[in-house]
């Protein structure tokens, strides 16, 4: 059976973590050399590393701190922020990620999923979609949560995975940093149209807000958080031993 992932997420701005709630108010956490080492020393199963101004900056990711990360954690680092061509995969991958994250590139572009796939394989690509509620639907939008596309979204994934993305990204903007627990109902739309992984972003607050999702949307592969363990209110070790009681499939 295959185990469901727990995996922190490092936002970096100006070389630094940070932690806001609604994509806005963005407080200072810590270094994410220094963040990234301790989750990978302590259980974390993967790592997810945005740089979330590189977009709506206009320019390329922060390689030499993504280098010293890539040096210091011995599991699976995905990357994003700024991705808006090949070279730019090719950049990152250079620099120690696993895989890559587009988001804005690609509603820009929409030829970059599949031409990243053919040259660097669908398990490389992952496609991140900062969505929420406008009108009664669900709605993409772009430059870290910036601009509303307008683009319906659940559609968008579906048409991003059959591209050839091999993994998704779900923010949710409207339970992000709120800890209130993931949306579940944009969770379930999405799980139902797309035949890849699908990791769950925006709402952890507890433990138990992890077992809902893993029980309520069994299709999700994996829970992202961010303030729960940056600061230390939710140990990866405890989490992953109250999934294994709850029969959830987990790596301890």
């Amino acid at each position: 059976m295959i185990t469901k992932r727990i995996i922190p997420c490092l936002d970096v701005r100006d070389g630094r973590v940070v932690k806001g709630v609604n994509f806005s108010n963005l407080n200072d956490v810590n270094s994410p050399v220094e963040l990234a080492k301790f989750y990978s020393d302590n259980g974390a199963d993967e790592l997810v590393f945005y740089d979330i101004t590189a977009s709506s900056d206009g320019r390329k990711i922060f390689t030499e701190i993504l280098r010293e990360t890539a040096r210091n954690v011995f599991i699976p680092l995905t990357v994003g922020g700024g991705i808006s061509s090949v070279a730019d995969f090719e950049r990152v991958l250079s620099c120690g990620a696993d895989k890559v994250i587009v988001n804005t590139g690609a509603i820009r572009n929409p030829g970059l999923i599949p031409e990243a796939a053919r040259l660097y394989g669908s398990q490389c690509v992952v496609i991140s979609a900062d969505v929420k509620r406008v009108g009664g639907g669900f709605h993409v939008f772009a430059r870290g949560g910036r601009d509303d596309t307008g683009i319906e979204a659940v559609g968008w994934i579906r048409r991003c995975v059959e591209s050839g993305a091999g993994e998704v990204v779900l923010n949710s903007i409207d339970t992000d940093g709120v800890k209130k627990g993931f949306d579940l109902e944009m969770l379930r739309a999405v799980c139902e149209v797309v035949n890849v992984p699908v990791i769950a972003s925006g709402g952890a607050g507890s433990i138990e807000d992890f077992i809902t999702l893993f029980h309520s949307v069994p299709k999700v592969d994996a829970g992202l958080a961010a303030s729960i363990f940056h600061f230390g209110e939710v140990a990866i070790a405890d989490l992953k031993a109250r999934m294994s009681e709850e029969n959830i499939p987990v790596r301890l």
